[in-house]
């Protein structure tokens, strides 16, 4: 497809009038919340530019005037008319002059705009100070569109112009941007300052970024000699030096790795109190929810360290791959998020090489992108935006997780010489400018010889991916040759058409015997496909899609299977492969592909399994089996106790006491355990003795993180409201305003809705939509009264209708992320198709056009679901001697 044919649909600005360089200065009132701004652009006017009209994005903003002078001239013409189109988000400029064509203009416009608290555009937020008191700041949030609400400007990705960010503050504030300070200036009167920063690169409106308020921070400055700072609310800043030491060797190591140091001559960091996202990759000053950027450096759960890390290695991977080089049009969004999804693990490898990131990798972003992925309404990773607005949809698993995925699907086929210095040719060719897709094709066909776009074209240009079906093995004593067919794997396993039937990929066949990874890869481009395995002894066995490397799904024989018991047993079969066996037949057998029972079954030969990666495969497969079965209660109970024998096992091999020799992985092993004992073993009267116990420390010491470290809180706080009425129910609520920590206070947001009681439950919800929970948290106590059981996921669907209107109003024009959330958290889980027909006519009733991807989505779940439910009352399952012969 041409460049030309994929722009044909696209909505833009007339490509007339282009900015080369803004100069923008902001007054920020932070006590009426508003602000002053003046912007003054330069622009480069083609031989077709319009007579008389300037047109330009702008949202919520107010207009004084605006007036142009042609570069070299001193005659200023002044606007005599300003249209304001608020559906199209555009101003447009009349003057009585005509445009001059090919020429230079410096357009200077004079407006007014507001400090929301939505999240969006240039924003305020409240936060408590360490002397209590509540403080106001304002930071900015331009992804996608939100450039507009702080001023007017071309808001597109490909036009780029250099940027020049001054601002008038309160003398005791601080303010920062993209770049260090040029000036610091002391008004007449002494009570308000300017600061005037250096002109940023050339780079695209949604990086611009600005804050103003009081802070704290740390400093560092990398191997290549950049300053990074982490700033932090006042007196916090000893929470910001886990991010600052991720940050400083993960800049150190992308500048190695792509061969080009970072170009800017700072980083700033910030933790902002009010964030929709988890951070923010704006150019020199990253903006991050405060959870996702500061660790409390006594308390910090392992699991919070991973996040953290991750989230920074996320962000500083776009400096490069998204700053440096940006997509043309936001069609190509997973060029910035997969890769950097793919980053984000490379460079936790490199700082953390003991968390086996790319083991978890498998349980986590493949996982994560397979189940959006195997959904109809799912979409292809390239996908079609024609409207800009439309891109606030995608930004979903598909173009994170799976375009992740794929770019290390890319990295195996390449090898890491071809495809890093492919990375490299392709940043040094079009810094500072934008690409499509097919950019980053070229570059690695370049690097490696290979046919990288035609490989890569099923992968990225149509939604959902392939099963891989052994229909023939011939063992033999020293190999074995196995007949393989592909096709469309959908999760509801719903009958293909005709033309979907001849849907293909190019699959990499890579393979692992218990003599390792095999060196030889076949390439499957037909529907059906031969490949031949050398074995070493005629009992061995053989894995499909080694490491996991290929987002497919993979149907074994029971021969094979068989075979493969030893490896699971000796644990030669490497841990994500391990892992992958299991959520492999689980997908399987929800989609028909195989009988319930040979989960089971499998389940079954993980008894001594101790590893974390896959127990993160066993626990999605007992909570989503859990889930499913809640409506029947007989199975239910049936499933449970079988669950609960499992979990004791691994109780008793890793316990509730911490140890020294305690790694990360098994301490994020320790906190999923006791997690799952929450769901299957919390009426245990060992289980429960133990959380009280370690709960009764907490309320006598809150910073005692030995009896209840805070990796365990949150399963520790579901047992103990499970097991307790009223009295436990204040004591973990009052929580949450004990602590200043928003890392624990979610403990309490994810946790409180597993009270038994439903006049507990209905005051959870309640206390959601009471203001006290600040609007980026207050789906967490939603999502925990619905997860926790068949009552309240319909208690949860009821709040959502009673309430619908409220909490559209309390949205407001944030980020639809926050809509999709709630719609997730109050109306996922049903498992009947009378329950999705329901929903889905609310929602026709009451239309959400942003959000109604999510909602078709999860209807699509609801619907596999129930359709499983039935899968599952008519198998073996439904009948007592099947648990009986598992006893």
């Amino acid at each position: 497809m041409t460049m030309s044919s994929k722009a044909a649909g696209r909505v833009l600005l007339p490509p007339t009038i282009n900015p080369t360089r803004y100069s923008l200065h902001f007054t920020p009132d932070l006590a009426s919340f508003t602000f002053s701004g003046v912007a003054t652009i330069e622009l480069a006017t083609t031989k077709d530019a319009s007579w008389n009209e300037i047109m330009m994005h702008a949202k919520e903003l107010c207009f004084a005037n605006a007036s142009f002078v042609v570069k070299g001239r001193t005659e200023r013409e002044e606007a005599v008319e300003i249209r304001v189109n608020m559906k199209e988000t555009t101003v447009t400029f009349i003057f009585e002059m005509e445009i001059p064509k090919e020429a230079t203009l410096v357009l200077t416009i004079e407006y007014q705009g507001f400090l929301n608290n939505q999240m969006a555009g240039f924003y305020r937020s409240s936060y408590t100070n360490i002397h209590g008191e509540t403080k106001i700041m304002a930071s900015t949030q331009f992804e996608s569109l939100d450039a507009r609400r702080a001023f007017p400007c071309w808001d597109e990705p490909a036009r780029k112009a250099i940027f020049s960010i001054s601002l008038t503050v309160p003398k005791h504030l601080d303010a920062f941007s993209n770049m260090p300070e040029l000036s610091n200036k002391t008004l007449p009167g002494g009570s308000t300052k300017t600061l005037v920063f250096l002109d940023t690169p050339i780079m695209s409106t949604y990086l611009v970024a600005f804050c103003v308020g009081e802070f704290d921070y740390v400093q560092n400055q990398t191997e290549h000699g950049v300053l990074v700072r982490v700033y932090t609310p006042p007196g916090k800043s000893e929470a910001g030096l886990f991010a600052l030491d991720c940050a400083t060797k993960s800049l150190d190591a992308y500048n190695d790795f792509f061969g080009i140091r970072y170009p800017l001559p700072k980083l700033d960091m910030v933790a902002i109190p009010e964030f929709a996202m988890g951070a923010m990759e704006n150019w020199g000053l990253v903006t991050y929810r405060e959870v996702d950027l500061l660790i409390d450096p006594k308390k910090a759960s392992s699991s919070q360290k991973q996040r953290v890390c991750t989230v920074v290695t996320h962000e500083l991977a776009h400096q490069w791959f998204g700053n440096l080089v940006t997509m043309t049009w936001w069609d190509d969004l997973w060029l910035n998020e997969g890769f950097a999804s793919w980053a984000e693990n490379w460079a936790a490898d490199v700082i953390f090489p003991q968390w086996s990131m790319w083991d978890q990798f498998t349980t986590g972003h493949l996982s994560s992108a397979m189940r959006l992925d195997a959904l109809r309404s799912s979409h292809p990773i390239q996908v079609p935006i024609h409207r800009a607005e439309e891109v606030e949809e995608v930004f979903d698993a598909i173009s994170y997780c799976k375009g992740g995925s794929v770019v290390k699907m890319i990295r195996a086929v390449l090898g890491m010489k071809a495809f890093q210095s492919g990375l490299g040719a392709y940043m040094k060719k079009h810094a500072y400018g934008n690409t499509e897709t097919y950019d980053l094709w070229k570059a690695w066909e370049e690097s490696s010889g290979l046919p990288v776009q035609e490989m890569m074209a099923s992968w990225t240009e149509q939604m959902g991916f392939p099963i891989v079906t052994v229909i023939d093995e011939q063992w033999e004593d020293d190999k074995v040759t196995l007949q393989l067919e592909q096709f469309w794997f959908l999760s509801d396993g719903s009958e293909l058409t005709d033309e979907e039937k001849e849907k293909n990929w190019c699959i990499p066949i890579i393979t692992c015997t218990s003599e390792g990874t095999q060196h030889d890869m076949t390439f499957m481009r037909e529907k059906t496909a031969t490949v031949t395995i050398p074995l070493k002894s005629k009992d061995g066995w053989v894995k499909l899609n080694a490491g996991q490397d290929v987002p497919m799904r993979v149907k074994l024989t029971s021969e094979m299977i068989h075979r493969l018991g030893s490896g699971i047993k000796s644990k030669t079969l490497p841990a994500s492969d391990r892992a992958a066996l299991l959520t492999d037949t689980y997908a399987l057998v929800k989609a028909g592909h195989m009988e319930p029972e040979a989960l089971i079954t499998l389940l079954s030969k993980f008894s001594d399994e101790d590893s974390y990666i896959v127990w993160c495969g066993i626990a999605d497969i007992l909570v989503g089996l859990d889930a499913v079965l809640e409506d029947d209660a007989y199975m239910s109970a049936n499933f449970k106790k079988f669950a609960k024998g499992i979990v004791i096992g691994l109780n008793g091999k890793i316990g509730w006491e911490s140890k020294d020799t305690d790694g990360h992985l098994t301490v994020l092993l320790r906190a999923m355990m006791i997690g799952l004992l929450s769901s299957f073993c919390y009426e245990d009267k060992d289980v429960s003795a133990e959380a009280s116990k370690r709960f009764g420390a907490f309320l006598a010491d809150r910073n005692d993180v030995i009896s209840l470290p805070s990796d365990m809180r949150t399963a520790v706080f579901k047992i103990v409201l499970k097991n307790g009425g009223v009295t436990e129910y204040e004591q973990v609520k009052a929580y949450f305003n004990q602590t200043t920590d928003n890392a624990e206070r979610k403990f309490v947001l994810g946790s409180l809705g597993y009270s038994e009681d439903p006049k507990l439950k209905q005051k959870t919800l309640d206390w959601t939509i009471s203001g006290e929970i600040k609007l980026q948290d207050f789906f967490y106590p939603m999502g925990s009264v619905r997860s926790s059981s068949s009552e309240g996921r319909n208690m949860s669907w009821s709040f959502l209708k009673a309430n619908f209107e409220k909490i559209k109003t309390m949205i407001g024009k944030a980020s639809p992320s926050l809509m999709d959330a709630v719609i997730v958290s109050c109306s996922g889980g049903f498992c009947s198709d009378e329950k999705a027909d329901e929903i889905e006519d609310f929602f026709k009733a009451n239309p959400l056009p942003s959000s109604a991807r999510k909602i078709q989505q999860t209807l699509e779940n609801m619907r596999a679901n129930a359709k499983f439910l039935k899968t599952l009352q008519s198998s073996a399952l439904s009948r007592p001697e099947f648990w009986v012969s598992l006893a």
